[in-house]
């Protein structure tokens, strides 16, 4: 019988698979931009595709989504001073390896857009990365624009300070659609898993189905609907058939909804696969073989049995410990399960899945 851990015990080489640096202010990225985007930005500005002059559609429960206790002593915003985030996160949890998500969203103006996310890159590298020998990038690409897009994951291919393709849940369009494929030949083609990350600020639609929510807490909920929206896109349309090696991540979406997706897809499949053909198995078959789920932030049904089966259902080698640091919904890595786990499952999702995932010694 294997031994039992606490959950209050923290494991060493913790790897975090979602940790968010943020800019103090966007003059960071100065040193990157050529001058034409930086007199485009001081004049027009970052335009995104929201129905909104500023900020997102609804207040966030805490100031800039961020812990109480995660704004510096030095003054900026959470997660823009390093020596804080060391201090509060890296150290304090045995942090072996860090994964940024910077979450900037995509210009309008692809071209702008493109500038930007090179930028962003070349920030992350430049102030995170080689300033602590823990912590990797994210590319980040504007994918409306596929070509540009591939562009930016050519120039960084081979480069061991990021691993992995970043992209946003809610996408102009699906990313099943044959716009985004070269993006993920792309990726493949530089061994590179793409993640997507829950986003509020979208394609320019409502987060609900059904037109805009009265609440913050049903945008946050309608994060899930976006998740389920793309992976139902990306295998029906035959990505994972004609991209078998593509490995894609979701990122702070949770996954407890996932088995009963994939049964109704199976179910929809059987009568009608006529409609889809390059979907040519089941669609749990390609959810099981190509998607990896983060853990934060992670459902917790009364009875702990609940996820332990939905653990089981999605399989342990495809779980990705997260934090979401500094978002006030962070998840502390020694009461982040509700459920006990074995020294396996522990090394399994804590660390062993992410460095097979993202080739981390």
């Amino acid at each position: 019988m294997s031994e039992i851990l606490e959950k209050t015990q923290v494991r060493a080489g913790i790897v975090d698979c979602d940790i968010h640096p943020t800019m103090r202010s966007k003059k960071e990225l100065d040193p990157w931009l050529p001058e034409r985007w930086r007199k485009h930005l001081a004049e027009y500005g970052h335009q995104v595709r929201i129905p909104f002059t500023s900020g997102t559609q609804y207040p966030k429960s805490a100031p800039a989504t961020a812990r109480r206790d995660a704004w510096p002593p030095n003054g900026g915003p959470p997660g823009s001073d390093l020596d804080f985030m060391r201090e509060q996160l890296l150290d304090t949890n045995d942090i072996a390896w860090g994964v940024l998500a910077p979450l900037s969203a995509a210009a309008r103006n692809t071209d702008l857009g493109a500038a930007y996310c090179n930028a962003v890159n070349e920030w992350q590298v430049e102030n995170w990365v080689r300033q602590e020998p823990r912590l990797r990038a994210c590319v980040t690409v504007a994918q409306d624009d596929a070509a540009l897009a591939v562009a930016e994951i050519e120039h960084r291919a081979g480069d061991p300070n990021f691993v992995q393709i970043l992209l946003p849940s809610k996408t102009t369009e699906p990313l099943g659609r044959k716009r985004y494929w070269p993006i993920f030949a792309a990726a493949c083609a530089a061994n590179l898993p793409v993640a997507v990350h829950v986003n509020s600020v979208g394609g320019g639609y409502a987060s609900s189905a059904g037109g805009w929510p009265s609440f913050y807490l049903q945008d946050h909920h309608l994060n899930v609907h976006s998740f389920q929206a793309q992976i139902a896109s990306l295998v029906l349309e035959g990505v994972f058939e004609h991209h078998p090696s593509l490995r894609m991540v979701m990122i702070e979406g949770g996954f407890a909804w996932l088995p009963m997706l994939a049964w109704r897809l199976d179910k929809v499949w059987e009568r009608m696969r006529g409609e889809m053909p390059e979907c040519r198995r089941p669609p749990s078959e390609y959810i099981r073989q190509n998607i990896w789920f983060t853990t934060q932030p992670m459902e917790e049904p009364e009875n702990p049995d609940h996820l332990r089966d939905t653990l089981g259902w999605i399989g342990w080698d495809k779980i990705l410990f997260a934090t979401d640091y500094p978002h006030w919904d962070y998840d502390d890595p020694r009461t982040a399960f509700p459920i006990r786990l074995s020294n396996a499952e522990h090394s399994t999702v804590f660390r062993d899945n992410a460095c097979a995932l993202y080739g981390l010694a």
